[in-house]
């Protein structure tokens, strides 16, 4: 990808890609009536790799500078005149066009990459306005409150704890334990727009299913304080159990890839215990569903107290863990950066 033509060529995909998506948006207007298509989207992405280009060359930015105000500047004002002609407010279509010719100078100037990841999350973002004004309307403020309040514990809680032990054994570690906490938090919250969505009995084994992947402890955490809470706790069980068979799975998948020589030994058993926990969850399930479709109500997907707890909870486990272990002469084991290793990657399942 070093070549500058191919950086060129990816610059010009870039707004060919987003193109594709404002043009067929507007595929009924009549020809001539739109400031940008597919091929001023593409021309745009490749006039941002070109002065990102001629900057790097002349070793001044500030081409590149003068060449993106000038473009938004035009840009925007014959977006302007479209604006005034349908009667249109929305400034979807410059931010677009700004975005297009910057991901094109990112191609050239940059990590090509991230502008090719970047481009395609923009063209994802610009075709799913319908998807995303529907969801808006359909969610209510007890949602949005418990996203808001996931996203603030884990952009702004785990990033400021400390990443190391803060106890003698080597068991309280504060930034861990906050991200198990988020983590079992996180199923909660996926679990409950999956039942939104699917159902009572498909979401929980989606939600479960998804956080699984990641830590089916975690699951079985989530879904323990959900009966807690008062919902059917036989769903919740058949659900815990299915995960389950990921995490047996994925121990099995580890161990092919790491110590093949042993795969033999532990596929049966594993296979056994999986096809044991998918039997049982399944047979939970039938037997508590609920008959026929009964609308869910909206509440909150976890009150702020529940992770609280559930964080003091794992650190009292975690620090009596580490000292028992200590106590019974694994001092070296319990301090030590293999510990921490291995603690990481068995909480995982």
């Amino acid at each position: 990808m070093e070549p500058l033509i191919l950086r060129l060529g990816l610059a010009l995909a870039i707004g060919l890609l987003v193109g594709l998506e404002r043009g067929w948006r507007e595929r009924e207007a009549p020809e001539g009536s739109r400031t940008a298509g597919i091929r001023t989207y593409g021309i745009s992405g490749l006039l941002g790799g070109i002065l990102a280009a001629l900057s790097d060359a002349q070793r001044s930015d500030l081409i590149f500078a003068a060449g993106f105000m000038s473009f938004a500047l035009s840009f925007t004002w014959f977006k302007l005149r479209e604006a005034r002609h349908d009667e249109d407010f929305s400034v979807t279509g410059v931010i677009a066009g700004l975005a297009v010719f910057a991901l094109g100078g990112l191609a050239v100037g940059g990590d090509y990459r991230v502008a090719a990841a970047g481009a395609a999350a923009l063209a994802g973002v610009l075709a799913s306005r319908e998807l995303t004004h529907n969801l808006l309307k359909k969610l209510s403020w007890i949602e949005l409150r418990s996203a808001l309040v996931l996203a603030a514990m884990t952009a702004i809680g785990l990033p400021l704890l400390p990443n190391h032990a803060l106890d003698p054994w080597g068991g309280f570690n504060p930034r861990e334990i906050w991200f198990f906490t988020v983590l079992s938090a996180t199923i909660s919250f996926v679990g409950y727009v999956a039942v939104r969505l699917l159902g009572s009995s498909r979401g929980l084994v989606v939600g479960g299913l998804v956080g699984a992947v990641v830590s089916s402890t975690a699951v079985t955490a989530s879904f323990g304080q959900k009966a807690r809470s008062g919902e059917e706790p036989g769903p919740l069980a058949g659900a815990a159990s299915i995960a389950a068979v990921v995490s047996l799975l994925r121990v099995l998948a580890v161990v092919l890839l790491v110590f093949p020589q042993v795969f033999p030994v532990v596929a049966l058993p594993i296979i056994a215990a999986a096809s044991l926990f998918a039997a049982g969850g399944a047979a939970l399930m039938a037997r508590t569903a609920p008959h026929g479709e009964e609308p869910i109500k909206p509440r909150n997907p976890f009150e702020l107290l529940s992770p609280l707890l559930f964080a003091g909870l794992f650190a009292l486990t975690a620090t009596t863990g580490a000292a028992l272990m200590t106590g019974m002469g694994h001092d070296g084991w319990s301090a030590s950066p293999r510990r921490r290793e291995y603690s990481m990657s068995t909480s995982r399942y």
